[in-house]
């Protein structure tokens, strides 16, 4: 198969899709790689280092998109980037499109099979192709909310861990997946104070015994969450329904409530954000203040970290990259029922029905 990687286009988006070490295994698989000129740059992986692995260096995206039969990509393609697409070629990407109606209509239109990264399941259940995003999202959340939380930032001028005789922050932390228990590992880590909320009694027991008294755990009722933004310095929003958009946990009323200063850091915002006053937010304008409340909503978080982002990414998604170019789309969803709740648009159709049903739109399935 021909596979082609584009530079990343999204602001301030410095991932590539495949690193040097996936095009050689690709290549040496028997497939032909095309990558677009500077790729790799922004995660410190020149052209050389992709001619050396086995790839052809094309000149601009439009070059590679003509020339592949799949493509592989990070972010979801821009509107120049949906227009390169044709009639059943491949793209693997995240998508998000629960939260993108006119990045959905695009796709239809183009007639692409579109995999998402972001719906692949794994045996178990889990989000094997999210994960690794939602690792580094986790982290850096606790990050930058302690960053947003210093006075220079606009914040309340609070240390997150406090020093001996003044308490630390308190951290409430909205959802216990992978997020949310990579966030909780960081802000433990900083001596915050740090609470749990998750409507799973049994993912509450689960975090309770592996943090033991380290964090404190609550069941997410609207009552706990309105106690919850009341009383905390950094609200780190990490609930996911997979291919659905997020609920709205936290209203512009509860805002009311916060301490004046406070940071909110979305990292539900590629499916719509979980707070009701986000919105998607650029590492070139980051965060905006809603009633005196500091937002960070970056959709596109773990950008900032492109190197650890791209190899842990591509530790992923290779085997399914693998398994596309080697059986050819239609076998591989055929042959892995987990790859095949991946895909979200072909033949000009929705084929995801948490996808359909958040865009109102129909769903057709293979």
């Amino acid at each position: 198969m021909r596979v082609g990687v584009p530079k990343e286009i999204k602001v301030h988006e410095y991932r590539v899709g495949l690193t040097p070490a996936s095009v050689a295994e690709l290549v040496a698989h028997g497939h032909e790689l095309f990558v677009e000129t500077n790729a790799g740059n922004g995660i410190d992986c020149p052209d050389r280092a992709y001619e050396k692995a086995g790839a052809t260096i094309l000149p601009d995206a439009a070059a590679v998109f003509k020339a592949a039969d799949m493509i592989v990509k990070v972010k979801e393609p821009q509107p120049q980037e949906i227009a390169l697409l044709r009639p059943n070629q491949i793209l693997f990407t995240y998508l998000h499109l629960a939260a993108d109606k006119e990045q959905a209509l695009g796709l239809m239109k183009s007639g692409a099979t579109c995999i998402a990264y972001e719906t692949v399941t794994g045996r178990n259940g889990s989000l094997p192709l999210l994960k690794p995003m939602s690792e580094v999202a986790g982290r850096m959340s606790v990050q930058v909310g302690a960053h947003y939380l210093e006075k220079e930032q606009g914040g309340r001028g609070v240390l997150l861990g406090g020093v001996p005789g003044v308490a630390p922050a308190k951290v409430a932390i909205l959802g216990g997946g992978v997020a949310g228990v990579n966030a909780a590992q960081m802000a433990t880590g900083m001596r915050a104070d740090v609470t749990i909320y998750d409507i799973s009694n049994d993912r509450l027991a689960e975090l309770d015994m592996f943090f033991s008294s380290q964090i404190k755990t609550a069941y997410a009722s609207r009552s706990a969450i309105a106690n919850a933004v009341k009383e905390a310095e950094l609200v780190i929003g990490a609930v996911l329904v997979p291919g659905a958009a997020a609920p709205k946990l936290v209203t512009r009323e509860m805002l009311g409530t916060m301490k004046r200063g406070s940071v909110l850091v979305d990292i539900a915002i590629d499916q719509g954000g979980c707070f009701e006053t986000s919105h998607a937010t650029t590492h070139a304008d980051p965060v905006y203040e809603v009633d005196g409340i500091i937002h960070y909503c970056v959709a596109n978080m773990p950008g900032a970290v492109s190197r650890t982002s791209a190899f842990a990414l591509n530790n992923a998604t290779l085997p399914f990259a693998l398994k596309i170019a080697n059986l050819g789309v239609e076998n591989a969803l055929e042959e892995d029922p987990d790859l095949a709740n991946g895909l979200n648009v072909s033949d000009g159709k929705i084929r995801h029905k948490a996808v359909a049903e958040a865009l109102g739109l129909p769903y057709d399935p293979v």
